[in-house]
């Protein structure tokens, strides 16, 4: 089970400060997180309502009974009713001093409605929102926390024991609900930025007449380059992939409707509420939507609406060098969406008088993130140096980008309209630069 990792605890002790943490939900992420924060030493007392977990006790009575004071519990189930029941439950046992975290996926405005609530009965409340998947257990989260200085010492060998090694991956982002407000956009960004690698793979699949493994080799040299990045490596080995089943290409067999957890439909939802453009990230928010609306996709099919069939119908240097355009779209569209997200934080930093530093929540994408991605670097360079204040747009290096790609950018979105492929991603993004 994930306790066998405390037989290394005595390697570290001599090393690091132990702590005590009850872990509360031991699905794929509290599972694995549970085991990485037991194999720096700490000890973790487990639970979850299903039996069938690997669990250390069968209620969060025995848990807290567990625990020494002040106690810790870091609450990592889904967000909405069953964190409010757990955390109402927790607040009805813990005493004066303890400390919960929440580290699944709240809405922000759920953190200071808890921290509300707890703080008449003398306890300490922090929201942290974690990126890093099932890689997570071994390369380390990136970390977004939101709660006072005090707490967040406090409870940092925890998340030091959580994030990568090194520098990046662990941010205290602002006051409660700073953190999961900085994972809400930085999941709003990655929704964007997947759709412009769906967009970029349909122009090429449907408008240039490539096959996935042809598509799998371009996205695999564009990750040498400037969009060295997470999403683009796995892309590329997507498309290289092949279902054992029936021997086809994984992406032609694979349902095509995307769902969503929430946090990018918040982002865009917050957005509108602070009247902060965010046009990438809804389209990305709208394209999902649609995905999954089969009945109405399937109805447009039997209609066989007259107009282009999406095939460009180039030779082979005006499709190389379209190929490039198209990179260079995918490039200036990505840039826009981070550029837009940024603003988002910086406009709700505002609005409810939050201390975030923006060059740490760049710098902690860089490692542990879906998102992680080569220009990291340069955008927490561009907010360190102050270049990036109005926008991320108005640094330098991304000014020059951007125009560098212009041309490439406006004749993909010009071709794929003309042809009859759906770019609106690309398009809104240009637009929004426009």
């Amino acid at each position: 089970g994930w306790h066998q990792y405390l037989s290394i605890a005595h390697i570290f002790q001599r090393k690091k400060h132990i702590m005590q943490l009850g872990m509360i939900g031991l699905g794929r992420m509290g599972g694995n997180m549970a085991k990485r924060i037991a194999a720096a030493g700490h000890e973790v007392v487990g639970f979850d309502r299903s039996p069938e977990l690997d669990r250390t006790v069968s209620s969060l009575e025995e848990m807290v009974a567990a625990l020494k004071t002040p106690r810790l519990a870091w609450v990592m189930v889904p967000a909405g009713e069953p964190t409010d029941s757990t955390i109402n439950e927790l607040a009805e046992l813990l005493e004066p001093g303890d400390m919960i975290i929440d580290g699944g996926n709240s809405r922000y405005t759920d953190d200071v409605r808890h921290a509300a609530e707890l703080e008449p009965k003398g306890i300490h409340f922090m929201d942290c929102g974690v990126s890093g998947g099932v890689w997570g257990i071994n390369r380390g989260y990136a970390l977004m926390v939101g709660g006072n200085k005090d707490d967040f010492e406090t409870a940092r060998p925890i998340f030091e024991a959580l994030k990568p090694e090194g520098d990046s991956g662990l941010v205290l982002a602002g006051p409660v609900g700073g953190g999961h407000f900085a994972k809400m956009v930085h999941n709003g960004i990655e929704y964007a930025d997947m759709q412009v690698i769906g967009e970029a793979y349909d122009i090429l699949r449907r408008g240039l007449g490539m096959d996935a493994e042809e598509i799998g080799d371009v996205f695999a040299e564009w990750n040498k380059g400037d969009l060295d990045s997470y999403l683009i490596e796995i892309t590329a080995e997507i498309l290289h992939h092949k279902d054992a089943e029936t021997g086809k290409p994984f992406v032609d067999v694979v349902v095509d409707h995307a769902g969503m957890k929430g946090t990018g439909t918040w982002t865009v939802q917050t957005a509108l509420s602070l009247a902060v453009p965010v046009t990438g990230i809804a389209e990305a928010v709208f394209a999902r939507g649609l995905s999954s609306e089969a009945d109405l996709r399937e109805e447009a099919q039997k209609q066989g609406f007259a107009g282009p069939n999406g095939e460009l119908n180039l030779n082979s240097e005006e499709k190389k060098a379209f190929i490039e355009d198209i990179r260079q779209a995918l490039y200036a569209s990505k840039i826009v969406a981070y550029a837009q997200g940024f603003n988002e934080i910086t406009t709700a930093a505002k609005e409810y008088g939050w201390d975030i530093d923006l060059a740490a929540v760049a710098r902690i994408w860089r490692g542990g993130c879906i998102i992680r991605a080569k220009f990291l670097n340069r955008i927490s360079e561009a907010f360190e140096s102050g270049e990036a204040n109005v926008s991320l747009l108005f640094a330098p290096y991304f000014k020059n980008a951007i125009e560098t790609a212009e041309k490439s950018w406006r004749n993909v979105v010009a071709q794929a309209a003309i042809n009859g492929l759906p770019t609106p991603a690309f398009a809104s993004s240009l637009s929004y630069f426009d």
